[in-house]
């Protein structure tokens, strides 16, 4: 898997510069890298099935746990739920590294679009709040999105609401969007079917 653009929508304070950041970024992208397809293949290869129609496309849940066996094997904690201090609390966040700052968390991009809006609005309300120092989200780009299940989140559909993620307030930390892209494309690897244990992608 590869990164084709990283959107920091905010990047104040002390921690950007901060040594715990940089292994925090290093951690992320060393996981993503590692992710594969087919499984010990050293890339990323997508069997180019579109992903509209019932059953058709890659599955993306798989993806992700590969990922997240990755950052777990480096001392990150998974489905950590993040207490904000309201009413009702909004859910656990994929993975989470505690820093000399406080907690940093990433989301990897599994459901539609609403999903990836609600990912990051939780992230930049956990920096609003002083609960979380910093938050990643990783989705697919627009060439890979179109071989997975339909209609999962994606940068292009997040882009025109950049500006209001950027206007958050905040005196240090960081808020970022990952977009990940396959490596190649071949129909002689198999799709990627909806519940594989993904820890064999990493």
């Amino acid at each position: 898997m590869r990164i084709t653009r990283v959107e920091v929508l905010i990047s104040v304070g002390d921690f950007p510069a901060s040594l715990d950041w940089k292994r925090v970024d290093r951690d992320i992208r060393e996981g993503i890298e590692m992710v594969h397809w087919p499984p010990g293949s050293g890339s990323f290869t997508i069997h180019p099935e579109s992903g509209k129609g019932r059953g058709k496309g890659n599955g993306v849940k798989p993806i992700k746990e590969g990922m997240m066996a990755t950052l777990q094997q480096r001392g990150w904690h998974l489905e950590e739920p993040l207490d904000i201090a309201t009413v009702k609390r909004p859910g656990e966040l994929d993975a989470v590294l505690e820093t000399s700052f406080g907690p940093f968390a990433v989301e990897w991009e599994t459901g539609n679009i609403s999903s990836s809006h609600r990912a990051l609005n939780k992230m930049a309300l956990g920096l609003l709040k002083g609960k979380l120092i910093g938050g990643t989200l990783v989705v697919p780009s627009r060439s890979l999105y179109k071989y997975l299940t339909d209609r999962v989140g994606n940068f292009a559909e997040l882009e025109p609401y950049i500006d209001l993620w950027k206007s958050i307030p905040c005196k240090n930390g960081l808020l970022q969007i990952i977009v990940i892209e396959h490596n190649a494309i071949s129909t002689d690897v198999p799709r990627i079917e909806k519940g594989t244990d993904g820890r064999a992608l990493a």
